[in-house]
């Protein structure tokens, strides 16, 4: 079953056979989370988010029209879901009257003991999550899913354009906290 495509799966859970679809979880769950991860700056909202992407794309499976890949498909219900429970986690803290000075944040998050003692990718991970959610997803897309410009603006319902332009400010807010927090010797 693990052989199979995804078209060739769907077709399968279309016709009644339902357990076919864990395949399709176990397929996008990982790469799922990552993204969702990194855009909510959650673990607990990622794992919830990610449970409602699973229902609302099965209970949806009917109206995929098999004319992008299903993975296209499945990020953009994955990326709009995170999108509305970022404005519901807005509107939460907003009527809570909850304020966080991010200056003081931002600067006291990492002290130069974390940077000696951790890897590489946990460096770089945190690096990403300090992003805004778009362009965390962006960079997760392109570089952890590797999935091409072109998928992405199917995702996010922009032109191809404005990915590459999102793109190329994320590497560029990558670039600066790097050098704001003489991260460069680490990395390299």
């Amino acid at each position: 079953m693990k052989d199979l495509s995804d078209i060739e799966i769907i077709e399968s859970v279309l016709k009644g056979n339902t357990a076919d679809y864990t395949v399709i979880v176990d397929r996008y769950k990982n790469k799922s989370f990552t993204m969702l991860k990194r855009m909510l700056k959650n673990e607990f909202d990622a794992e919830e988010v990610l449970m409602d992407c699973f229902m609302k794309a099965y209970n949806n499976l009917g109206s995929f029209k098999f004319e992008s890949k299903f993975s296209t498909w499945f990020y953009r219900i994955v990326y709009n879901t995170a999108l509305t429970k970022l404005s519901s986690i807005k509107r939460k803290v907003e009527s809570e009257m909850q304020s966080i000075d991010d200056l003081d944040y931002l600067e006291s998050k990492y002290s130069s003991e974390d940077y000696c003692k951790k890897e590489l990718s946990e460096i770089v991970n945190k690096i990403i999550n300090e992003l805004p959610a778009k362009n965390a997803a962006v960079i997760t897309m392109f570089y952890l899913e590797e999935m091409s410009s072109e998928e992405i603006s199917q995702v996010l319902n922009i032109s191809v354009a404005n990915v590459k332009v999102i793109l190329h400010r994320s590497r560029n807010l990558l670039k600066d906290i790097i050098q704001k927090r003489n991260l460069l010797k680490e990395i390299l």
